[in-house]
């Protein structure tokens, strides 16, 4: 389990935090413009955030399907007794089609998120490997036919409108403010 981070976050961390959510290739200095800030106070405040354990790293994202990944499922897990948690974790995280993994109240113990090539895959992973795991009583699964929302975390930062796109100076959007465009 996950410890919480008590760390009170102030109005330019989360100004920083909300840019690089958008784009975490978002240069330091294009941050810095637009926060008023120096490059160098913004490297030392993400660095502290990541010491902090509030920005855990940053990953390219790839589209599954352009991997072959077609089928994407929810699995609920119930387990058969409540001490086989840790040992069912541990099989689970063998299993490379699992990429999340969350305990949750409810019907079932755990909820997976998987990503398979078809429904005959989804099936080998279900029947053959996942129902297979001692600890594991039942499951139920939901095949989702459309991601509709896909984001990170929303930051609350009330002085942040919109992040510059890579590439775009910062300078231009608050020039094109002053001509009162949008």
């Amino acid at each position: 389990m996950t410890a919480t981070i008590t760390h009170q976050l102030d109005a330019t961390d989360r100004r920083i935090l909300s840019f690089l959510i958008k784009n975490a290739r978002l240069p330091f200095l294009e941050i810095a413009r637009e926060c008023g800030i120096s490059g160098a106070a913004i490297h030392q405040r993400v660095r502290k955030m990541e010491q902090m354990g509030i920005i855990t790293g940053s990953r390219l994202l790839v589209k599954p399907q352009a991997l072959g990944l077609n089928v994407c499922a929810f699995m609920g897990v119930s387990l058969s007794r409540a001490n086989a948690y840790s040992q069912v974790i541990e099989s689970l995280r063998r299993i490379p089609e699992i990429v999340e993994c969350h305990f949750i109240t409810g019907n079932h113990a755990l909820m997976l998120k998987i990503y398979c090539k078809d429904n005959d895959d989804l099936m080998h992973i279900l029947i053959d490997t996942i129902q297979n795991i001692d600890g594991v009583e039942r499951t139920e699964t939901w095949i989702s036919l459309e991601e509709a929302i896909e984001r990170q975390v929303f930051v609350n930062d009330a002085t942040y409108a919109k992040a510059p796109q890579a590439g775009k100076p910062a300078t231009a959007k608050k020039e094109s403010r002053k001509k009162g465009s949008k």
